[in-house]
């Protein structure tokens, strides 16, 4: 997979912690500097990705409701 492309991960329908967790096991396998793109509908994947990413070094990019569904996008750290 290039790393120009974010690795996509559709956490849609599942509750917490499992978005955080999908997105977990997809920064295992992305090189540093890649992005992540989670799709979520659970509400409390909001506050859990901002306190995994500040607590693990990764930069979250953006966190954006449309509707019900919660667009993470994350670029994996060091």
């Amino acid at each position: 997979m290039s790393e120009d492309m974010p690795i996509e991960v559709d956490a849609r329908g599942l509750s917490c912690p499992m978005p955080l967790l999908k997105a977990r096991k997809a920064l295992a396998t992305a090189s540093p500097g890649q992005r992540i793109v989670v799709m979520a509908t659970d509400r409390g994947a909001e506050s859990d990705f901002r306190a995994y990413c500040e607590r693990a070094g990764h930069e979250l990019v953006s966190l954006d409701w449309q509707g019900d569904e919660l667009r993470v996008e994350l670029i994996r750290g060091e």
